[in-house]
Order: C-alpha cells, then sequence, then structure tokens
C-alpha cells in the first residue's frame, strides 16, 4: 500500500432518523478500518451531509420543516457530527456536501490529484444513495475503487445488497472486499475479494435474489 491511496470514510454521521441494519457491526468495523489505515499512514477523507439551517439551496424535495428548515443533516446541530468513535483527527480532510455525491459541488476529487491520491478505499452509509452515487462518480473521476462492504449499509439489507451489486455489475475494476479480507491483505496476508472485471457478472432475476446474496458471501468470505 502506498501514498496513492486514500480512505474515503462517507456519512458516518450522528443523525438517527434512518435505523439502519448492523449498524453496530458496520461502525466496529469502520473503527478497524480507519485504526489500520493510520497505522499504514494512509491519508483519511471524511464526509459530512450538511443542510443549510435556514433550508437554503437544498436539494428539490427535500424533507423540511413547517418553517423551511430542513428535517434531517441540519447544519449546526450535533446530527452532522462524525461518530464520536470515528471521529476525525487534525491530519484527516472533512469535507461537507449539500447532494449525495462527495464530489458534487465540492473540491474533493481536485483535493485528491493534488495530493497524488490515485485509488480510494470506501466505507459508510448510505450504500443504495451516498455510497453508490459517490463511487459512481469517483470512477467518472478515474479513480481506482476498493469498496468494503461490511463497512456499509442501508435502511434495508435489500437495498444495500441490490447496491453492492449494481456497483459491482458496472464498476469495472471495482475490488470488493469485507473487513477482514481486506486487513488481512494489508497485512501481507492471503486475502479473498469480489473483482469487477465483466460487466452484468451479479445479474439475476427476482426470484434469487437471495440465493445470489449467499453466492457473493461466499466469495468474498472464501481463501484463496
Amino acid at each position: 500500500m502506498t501514498q496513492d491511496t486514500a480512505m474515503l470514510v462517507i456519512d458516518l454521521q450522528k443523525e438517527d432518523s434512518f435505523p439502519l441494519p448492523r449498524v453496530d457491526n458496520v461502525i466496529n468495523n469502520a473503527a478497524a478500518l480507519i485504526d489500520c489505515a493510520r497505522q499504514r499512514n494512509l491519508p483519511l477523507f471524511y464526509t459530512r451531509h450538511v443542510n443549510d439551517a435556514l433550508g437554503r439551496d437544498l436539494a428539490f424535495g427535500e424533507p423540511v420543516d413547517a418553517h423551511g428548515r430542513p428535517t434531517t443533516y441540519r447544519a449546526g446541530t450535533p446530527a452532522i457530527e462524525i461518530i464520536d468513535a470515528l471521529a476525525p483527527q487534525a491530519a484527516d480532510v472533512v469535507i461537507d456536501k449539500q447532494r449525495y455525491s462527495a464530489f458534487h459541488g465540492t473540491r474533493l476529487a481536485q483535493t485528491l490529484k493534488c495530493r497524488g491520491i490515485t485509488r480510494l478505499v470506501v466505507i459508510g452509509v448510505l450504500t443504495d444513495v451516498c455510497v453508490m452515487s459517490s463511487l459512481f462518480d469517483a470512477y467518472q473521476h478515474d479513480f481506482k475503487l476498493v469498496l468494503v462492504a461490511d463497512a456499509c449499509t442501508a435502511t434495508t439489507l435489500a437495498a444495500h445488497y441490490s447496491a453492492l451489486f449494481i456497483l459491482s455489475n458496472w464498476l469495472y475494476g471495482l475490488e470488493i472486499f469485507s473487513t477482514e479480507q481486506l486487513l488481512q491483505h494489508w497485512n501481507n496476508q492471503p486475502a479473498t475479494s469480489v473483482l469487477s472485471a465483466e460487466p452484468d457478472h451479479l445479474a439475476f432475476e427476482p426470484d434469487a435474489f437471495v440465493q445470489t446474496i449467499a453466492r457473493f458471501e461466499r466469495q468474498l468470505a472464501a481463501q484463496r
């Protein structure tokens, strides 16, 4: 691992409007990955979704209260802060955004490229919204991408896995790890991953969704 790699931590904030399955596991996995990244001197970039407190420049349809103020991720409230267990340190970069993608309306792409970053290891929430849109934009900016499946989650596991499959099907070169396998890989131990090398390789019909999830998880856990 060299300094051309950075970790992107997406929206792991205190906002609690969305009950998330496996969220404790996600936080624990994120903490382990962030700790290992620090030990390896990998740059850490955090994003926070922040809506203007008075409701200015909100995304179309953003939920607001009777006074036009956003009901979630409101600036100036504890909800926008990063979860304490994952809190940024002085050397880390925190990017505030007002849209799903970490790249929309921010200087993230320019900042990464100025620092020579060509590969991103991505974790965070929600898999099917901010994580997915950020990964598609990162791909369009020509970054090489790693996604850690169990350091992400969505409001349902169906949404989480659907997003993972869409990303794996269409972001060529995307490598998906479990936390355990990526930590092994970083420690130069045998590890496995799901690598996107051809289009639609995880295609499935609706009645095979559960079986496809099981097959995907077996691939993440299998030893080379």
